[in-house]
């Protein structure tokens, strides 16, 4: 497509959008008594107008029900994330068996580890990228010295060329070969936060799988965002969080995947009431016989308030059809790009430089955009004129323009503020 610069263009897109109306499925924060220009969903998703009516639906089956709710009632407790699966298995590309809804991004992260690290004296090492954000790298440095390595010696990390801000997929397939006889595991985001790559998990879980390693995936800022294919990738695991582009709420469930390869597999796992399984739970025997598929690595017992707003936010996803989103999100994406570009060009210089690739199937909705000069004025110029970005330190300021309820008249305003804030802070 051919991009104009201009307010008339990005309406008309607007108008042509099949998927416009999604924006009326969400509560839009106001600013002045009008909607912000909200480009914040890569860390925390608008809240779904169901929520309300979702949460009091359950709260009146607690009231009414209580303890009975777990097996009575519309949506009885015991088996009330079954209906999410579906769905949930569309947006990551796995059997439903695979995946399971429960706890917490970092605690799932955790959970998987007991059964995909277990390292020996010659196989210890985790591979993973540069700049990973920072839960992910506490989470294995703590793993490591739990097995009595350190990581000095253990981590193995992946950092992109002096010069560039973005991994080349060459140079982890290399570090990966060069580390094969010492690796144990390869854990990678399947977008980086801090620059929205998108790693080519594919060719990723490939080469682990051909170093003799087992391959997990951070899918926090890809879930909801770019289509996976975690099945058809043959990921060994991955874990992910549902508060950024599924729009579950602050602290929202997260979930988890383990491909079925590994289901009749004596690996090991902490075990917990709920993971096992459901038909012979409530006989409460001794002796931990884990329920089939993913479900066998759950441990506590559904939160179902978090599962009731996961659910809204699914339901909307379902409507939508993550092909569609996908779509609209390469347009959106692409024509914000354009009109940074178009800022660039107007001063003759490159006052904002997109560190995200440049390559549209290497990225989802994020931008990350290093400022030359006066960034953090840039950032707070743009909230109050009603944008709500993201800031990252030292010169980073992530937008993401996200296609269920973002359009292309927000880029465009954003843009405008952008530059004007060139000449209002001289």
């Amino acid at each position: 497509m051919t991009y104009e610069n201009s307010l008339e263009f990005a309406q008309k897109l607007d108008e042509q959008d099949e998927l416009k109306h999604f924006r009326g499925e969400f509560l839009v924060p106001q600013y002045n008594g009008k909607d912000v220009t909200y480009l914040c969903g890569n860390s925390l998703g608008l809240q779904p107008k169901k929520v309300e009516q979702y949460l009091s639906a359950q709260l009146a089956n607690w009231k009414d029900l209580a303890i009975e709710g777990w097996f009575h009632g519309d949506d009885p407790w015991l088996l009330y994330h079954q209906q999410m699966k579906k769905p949930l298995a569309e947006i990551v590309g796995a059997k439903t068996d695979e995946i399971t809804i429960m706890n917490s991004l970092t605690v799932n992260l955790h959970l998987l580890l007991v059964s995909f690290y277990n390292p020996t004296k010659k196989r210890f090492k985790i591979l993973m990228e540069g700049g990973a954000f920072p839960s992910d790298q506490y989470a294995i440095e703590s793993q490591i010295r739990f097995h009595g390595f350190e990581p000095k010696d253990a981590i193995i990390e992946v950092f992109p060329r002096k010069g560039e801000y973005t991994l080349r997929t060459e140079d982890i397939l290399e570090a990966i070969d060069e580390n094969s006889n010492n690796l144990a595991l390869v854990l990678f985001a399947g977008i980086n936060y801090y620059t929205g790559q998108l790693f080519d998990m594919s060719a990723i879980a490939e080469a682990a799988h051909e170093a003799g390693a087992y391959v997990g995936f951070d899918l926090a800022h890809a879930i909801g965002n770019v289509p996976l294919k975690l099945h058809e990738w043959e990921a060994d695991f991955a874990v992910w969080c549902s508060y950024k582009y599924l729009n579950s709420g602050p602290g929202g469930i997260s979930g988890v995947f383990v491909h079925e390869r590994y289901f009749n597999q004596d690996l090991k796992r902490f075990a917990g009431w709920w993971g096992y399984g459901v038909d012979k739970r409530f006989l409460m025997t001794q002796g931990f016989e884990p329920a089939n598929g993913a479900e066998g690595w759950q441990v506590s017992t559904s939160p179902i308030l978090l599962m009731t707003v996961h659910k809204a936010a699914l339901d909307v996803f379902e409507k939508a059809g993550l092909e569609k989103l996908r779509k609209k999100s390469l347009l959106l994406t692409g024509y914000f790009e354009f009109l940074i570009k178009q800022i660039n060009q107007k001063h003759n210089e490159e006052l904002f430089m997109i560190i995200t690739p440049a390559e549209p199937k290497w990225r989802g909705c994020q931008l990350s955009i290093i400022c030359k000069r006066n960034g953090q004025a840039i950032f707070d110029h743009l909230a109050q004129n009603g944008v709500i970005g993201d800031w990252r330190e030292p010169d980073v300021i992530r937008l993401s323009p996200v296609p269920l309820y973002n359009s292309f008249t927000d880029v465009f305003r954003a843009s405008k503020l952008m530059d004007e804030s060139l000449a209002a802070l001289g």
